[in-house]
């Protein structure tokens, strides 16, 4: 009888891939081979990130045993090892996966395409996991910690050390820590700080003399001019709103409209809205963040609504005609 069940010898070298990974000798040529074993074979990939999910889990965030690299002669971004590449919560296995990059220097840039979060331990301790589509520039001295977020979004779990402050900047935008966890992602709107353990000093360098202070469980929006406080409870809640650490996309009274834009910041496939009257409906939920085409089909159950999949690139949400809804 036939079976859909991947063949053990795929399970065991995803293993031994792991393995090899985590050893500390991870080499460019390793690189390489490994990323030929994964195209020949669209399941070894899920098989690569469920072997990985009990090492390392971006919520719980526990700092794995860090091997550090031998200190660089030239450029240090060409010396990083990969750790290895993980999918957000081990039981969704979504796509967005995680690359772990060990032994970086001082300075440095990171960048994310559409579907990659990337976790970076730095060399003073603290951790970032950046978000999908993000842009950052890393900057390590004895007297500071400095981050430019150019683009996107990342969580910084902050390691303690009151001589160098830790900033993120974006734009105007300043954000500073000593030994706490918050995130900072660039909105249209402004920039958005989501503090979830200590506190977190922000401002705007166009008035520095406003300084806001922001605690565990609030959250806060800055513009250049403007300083918008959200306590605890308030709009959606901070973890809540950082579940794409776990591969999910927690919906909490998100409008249509601004939930296709959540799931279009992770899936090539994007979401679009034809008909403008439906944009504004709000919905709660939990979903995987790879994963429009299970949002579209919920969207189904709970609206009057017609999913339009004959575009591979797309998923059109629009109202139903009567006809539809009598079929």
């Amino acid at each position: 009888m036939a079976t859909d069940e991947t063949p053990m010898s795929d399970r065991d070298q995803a293993a031994d891939w792991v393995a090899r990974m985590d050893s500390g000798n991870w080499s460019e040529a390793d690189e390489a081979v490994l990323q030929a074993w994964l195209a020949a074979d669209p399941r070894r990939q899920g098989l690569l990130l469920q072997t990985q999910a009990a090492w390392m889990l971006p919520d719980a965030m526990r700092e794995p045993d860090v091997v550090e690299a031998p200190e660089p002669a030239n450029d240090t971004r060409s010396k990083w090892m990969r750790r290895g590449v993980l999918g957000g919560m081990a039981a969704a296995s979504v796509a967005a996966f995680v690359t772990v990059r060990t032994g970086f220097s001082r300075d440095a840039e990171f960048v994310t395409r559409v579907g990659e979060i990337r976790r970076v331990p730095l060399d003073d301790g603290s951790i970032m996991t950046i978000n999908s589509g993000s842009e950052l520039k890393v900057s390590l001295s004895p007297r500071a910690r400095e981050i430019q977020l150019l683009q996107g979004e990342a969580w910084f779990d902050v390691a303690k050390d009151a001589e160098r402050p830790f900033i993120v900047a974006s734009g105007p935008v300043r954000a500073k820590a000593v030994g706490t966890a918050f995130s900072v992602r660039k909105r249209d709107e402004g920039v958005e700080v989501l503090v979830t353990e200590g506190v977190v000093e922000t401002w705007s360098d166009q008035d520095a003399s406003r300084r806001l202070t922001v605690t565990a469980g609030e959250r806060a929006v800055i513009k250049e001019w403007a300083l918008v406080h959200y306590r605890e409870g308030d709009n959606t809640p901070v973890d809540r709103a950082l579940a794409w650490r776990n591969g999910m996309i927690d919906l909490n009274g998100t409008t249509l409209r601004e939930a296709a834009d959540e799931f279009n910041r992770y899936n090539q496939r994007q979401i679009v809205i034809s008909d403008p009257g439906i944009a504004g409906e709000q919905f709660d939920g939990l979903f995987k963040l790879d994963d429009p085409m299970g949002f579209a089909q919920t969207l189904k159950v709970t609206l009057p609504v017609a999913i339009d999949t004959s575009d591979p690139s797309t998923i059109r949400i629009a109202r139903s005609t009567e006809a539809e809804l009598q079929k």
